[in-house]
């Protein structure tokens, strides 16, 4: 009896902390993505162009430059969660997070300031890249280290609940636009109601965040603040990560490549696709992808069950096969439909693949490090791969749109995705002990010991 207490004190405590890290993960991806589903209303208050596909090809340059402030970010949020805490890190990130839709949401446009605008926009969204490059791997870490052990899978999959739910509320915000104003009041002023709104969540997510609880142990925190001793890497250095765990830094890149070229395509990219190659219009595209991201939101967590009870691995393999045998079929099909329905259902077919890597990733990449240096290793990792493939998509999508040559552009998420399959086949293991498992409890009771070596560097999914 006692321990059934136990079991569901343990449940009710993860449960919480899970909500209020979650609950700013969702403000922070809110308002990174209300920038890209906001571009074509006000694109034209920050670019000169005329044309509407170069103006929004511009638009998805600066959505880009975000993505370079990733790895600088995930380096430094990292660094600072592995050495004072995650709780801290992350009441950090929602804060710069906060002031930057604020800004944005006031920011003067070019036929106030001239170019001046164009250069704060692009500083400002320099400010979110760094502070999202926090997010991801800090709250990656804190999910896994604060959910219990039998259901890591579950639990952590709220982080990519939370980041579809962050454009999903975005789109959401758009819809209610659409239908409460016209085009050209939204075009002129409007488009600035969602940063504002986003500001106002994030300082409601920030007093949340207060009360969350620490998962970095007091003697890791001590071991930071310790002078440091000759030839011995530091927690939460980059010595530590280089020296000791480049091979799980490689598999972590390798893990998201494939993914977040997908994921970007699906939930981000689609909306100008259906568009501008599709031919779709706008209004129905809002709705095409609030409906398709509202399934694929609450479909994450019965990933992450699933992945409870088979493991990591075979939901990873799940998304890298059928993302290489489907992805040229879905982008072509739908690149050749005008019929809202049909193109919902593309949609959907992508998503459903995709779900294999987003439900559990986090989790896959945290138990690839231990505690000293988690929060860097996954953060940094997932910057990299995000910032020089992930952040690209809508430009490089664009940019193929625009020379018609959309063909090209499926070739490159197949490739991506066919590239993290070799690392899903190669480099993972399924069901077997984790350095969660030696911190935090074993999530396999039947899983063979190994050598507890973290210079051996094993991966396990």
């Amino acid at each position: 009896m006692s321990t059934q207490l136990t079991e569901t004190a343990q449940t009710r405590r993860a449960v919480g902390n899970i909500l209020k890290g979650s609950a700013g993960n969702l403000v922070e991806w809110y308002d990174l993505y209300v920038y890209t589903v906001f571009a074509a209303y006000f694109q034209s208050h920050f670019f000169s162009s005329k044309d509407e596909l170069q103006a929004g090809l511009e638009a998805m340059a600066v959505f880009s430059t975000s993505f370079l402030m990733r790895p600088i970010g995930s380096w430094f949020f990292g660094r600072y969660a592995d050495r004072k805490g995650r709780k801290a890190a992350l009441t950090l990130s929602v804060t710069m997070m906060s002031a930057g839709s604020f800004a944005i949401a006031v920011l003067p446009t070019t036929q106030q300031i001239g170019v001046w605008a164009l250069v704060l926009l692009i500083f400002v969204r320099l400010v979110q890249g760094f502070s999202v490059g926090g997010e991801y791997g800090t709250s990656a870490t804190y999910m896994s280290e604060a959910a219990t052990s039998k259901r890591r899978g579950f639990f952590s999959s709220f982080q990519y609940v939370t980041l579809i739910g962050g454009q999903m509320l975005a789109l959401l915000v758009l819809v209610i636009l659409q239908n409460a104003t016209d085009k050209g009041t939204l075009t002129e002023w409007g488009w600035r109601i969602p940063f504002a709104i986003g500001g106002v969540a994030a300082l409601v997510v920030l007093w949340l965040r207060r009360s969350m609880e620490e998962t970095l142990s007091e003697d890791q925190v001590l071991a930071a603040k310790a002078p440091a001793v000759a030839g011995e890497a530091r927690p939460g250095s980059m010595k530590l990560l280089f020296t000791r765990h480049w091979k799980p830094l490689l598999i972590c890149i390798g893990v998201t490549l494939g993914g977040t070229v997908a994921f970007y395509t699906y939930t981000n990219f689609i909306l100008k696709f259906m568009n501008d190659t599709s031919g779709i219009a706008k209004t129905d595209t809002s709705v095409i992808n609030f409906w398709a991201l509202l399934i694929f939101m609450l479909l994450q967590p019965v990933y992450g069950i699933i992945s409870d009870k088979v493991g990591r691995k075979p939901l990873l393999l799940w998304f890298g096969i059928t993302g290489v045998l489907f992805t040229w079929p879905l982008l072509s099909a739908l690149s050749n439909t005008k019929d809202p329905f049909t193109a919902f259902l593309l949609m959907m077919g992508g998503l459903l693949i995709v779900g294999g890597y987003t439900s559990i990733n986090a989790l896959v990449k945290a138990e690839l490090f231990p505690a000293s240096i988690r929060a860097l290793g996954v953060g940094l990792g997932y910057a990299i791969a995000n910032s020089l493939f992930g952040g690209t998509v809508p430009l490089i999508g664009a940019a193929l749109q625009k020379s018609d040559q959309v063909d090209l552009f499926f070739t490159y998420v197949t490739v991506a995705i066919g590239i993290s399959l070799l690392v899903y086949i190669l480099a993972l293991k399924n069901r077997k002990i984790t350095h969660l498992d030696r911190e935090q409890g074993n999530a396999w009771p039947s899983a063979p010991a190994e050598r507890k070596d973290d210079d051996d560097d094993r991966v396990n999914a």
